[in-house]
């Protein structure tokens, strides 16, 4: 249960970014799903072997190069999906950093953590 609420936060946060951000569209609410379900799949597959390959870079620039393995993962995603466009680089880079902060923000409102109780 708590994973399925997880991935509708996710995808109502992709749609507030598309929302907030001008070169951002997503087209309705299924392919906000969608991109959410496709964006999670890429951050846990492709996102480790990234940031290995590219640890030098990222100690060298005190890891703010994760902003763009980020914005390069959330680019791609909107190049796959049809329904899901990203125009820009920088909309991606913004795009996935405001992804990030809330889907963190919605899950830690709303999901309980019922390891304390």
């Amino acid at each position: 249960m708590r994973l399925l609420l997880g991935w509708l936060l996710n995808a109502l946060a992709l749609l507030t970014v598309a929302y907030y951000v001008p070169n951002i569209h997503v087209a309705d609410f299924s392919t906000a799903l969608l991109a959410a379900l496709v964006i999670g799949l890429v951050n846990m597959m492709i996102r480790p072997i990234l940031l290995l390959l590219t640890l030098p870079i990222t100690l060298l620039t005190f890891g703010l190069f994760l902003l763009v393995i980020n914005g390069c993962l959330f680019y791609a995603v909107g190049y796959v999906l049809p329904g899901f466009e990203v125009q820009t680089f920088s909309a991606s880079v913004l795009g996935a950093l405001l992804y990030s902060v809330l889907a963190w923000l919605l899950a830690a409102l709303i999901i309980e953590d019922k390891k304390g109780n």
